[in-house]
């Protein structure tokens, strides 16, 4: 078992508790929990919430320092990866390889320039939208932004992250905005951390549309373990995300799937309790009809092909 988590929040655990180190702490992710489940890539989100923070470029570049110290600090465990190749590098040299997102593109402030020094950075992929409208576009929190699109800054950015090879994140997107992605992008891109619609009809999952344009465009979705995007209830269970994975498997093909457990962004409890327990969602899948060649696509395959694609 390996595992590739395209989306977790705990930089901003991190910057909320000063004493707190990446390398063990009592969050979700640590490199200790990490090493338990044999993880070959973490992305870690620079998120932005908009109604506590003003200034979304500062607080971004405040967690990707945060994101650096701890590279820093853990060297012998985790190195940042650029590039797929680094990625292979850094396994054969048994490290984790941490990859750096931004999740709310407000921090670009409608600048390219912003998005080379993101890129110079590190950044290789970028959530466009949270929960509110910004330059990019619109999101998916509330019904009236549904059918709003991108901006035309948010058309020149797609444009110009398919050229540089930073990986275009809709998850939060509004629908209209997918679709503009999906015509616009020339590369694949994904669904960082989202479910299926038509299992639980939620904004912030995607339709049977989606996932079918998403599998023809050669992108994966990241499955979220928030319980509110897997059913209703107040915890995520592993039958609940198998669930979900079965019916994205069923629109759109096994080479679809990919994890993106928004571990330490998700405010209710997850069955297994932090990632160093993945292997019960990985043998959840083998009793539930999974081949173990198909697990191992959801955990880390499909995520390999996918960074070997754009990056």
């Amino acid at each position: 078992m390996k595992v590739i988590d395209f989306h977790c929040d705990t930089l901003s655990k991190l910057a909320e508790d000063n004493s707190s180190e990446l390398r063990k702490n009592q969050f979700s992710v640590d490199i200790e929990k990490m090493e338990k489940s044999n993880y070959l890539a973490q992305f870690f989100a620079a998120f932005v919430d908009r109604s506590q923070h003003r200034d979304p470029y500062s607080r971004t570049l405040e967690l990707i320092e945060i994101f650096k110290r701890e590279e820093g600090k853990n060297k012998d465990k985790i190195r940042q990866a650029y590039s797929y190749e680094d990625l292979l590098a850094n396994e054969k040299e048994g490290k984790i390889s941490c990859f750096l997102s931004i999740e709310e593109g407000a921090a670009l402030k409608g600048s390219f320039d912003r998005l080379q020094e993101f890129y110079r950075q590190g950044v290789r992929l970028i959530t466009l939208t949270w929960n509110f409208p910004n330059e990019i576009g619109y999101p998916n929190a509330e019904n009236k932004y549904r059918g709003k699109g991108l901006t035309a800054f948010g058309f020149q950015l797609v444009e110009a992250m398919n050229k540089m090879g930073i990986i275009i994140d809709v998850s939060h997107l509004s629908d209209k905005g997918f679709w503009d992605v999906a015509s616009k992008s020339k590369s694949p891109f994904l669904a960082s951390h989202s479910n299926a619609r038509a299992i639980r009809n939620h904004s912030r999952n995607l339709t049977d549309e989606m996932i079918r344009a998403l599998a023809e465009k050669g992108g994966i979705i990241g499955v979220n373990y928030y319980s509110n995007f897997l059913a209703d209830k107040n915890i995520g269970t592993i039958q609940d995300i198998i669930t979900h994975m079965k019916h994205i498997r069923k629109i759109g093909g096994i080479g679809i799937l990919a994890l993106g457990s928004d571990f330490d962004g998700i405010s209710t409890p997850v069955e297994f309790e932090d990632c160093s327990q993945m292997d019960q969602l990985y043998y959840g899948l083998l009793k539930n009809g999974f081949s173990q060649d198909e697990a191992d696509k959801i955990f880390y395959y499909n995520g390999l092909r996918f960074l070997r694609d754009i990056l």
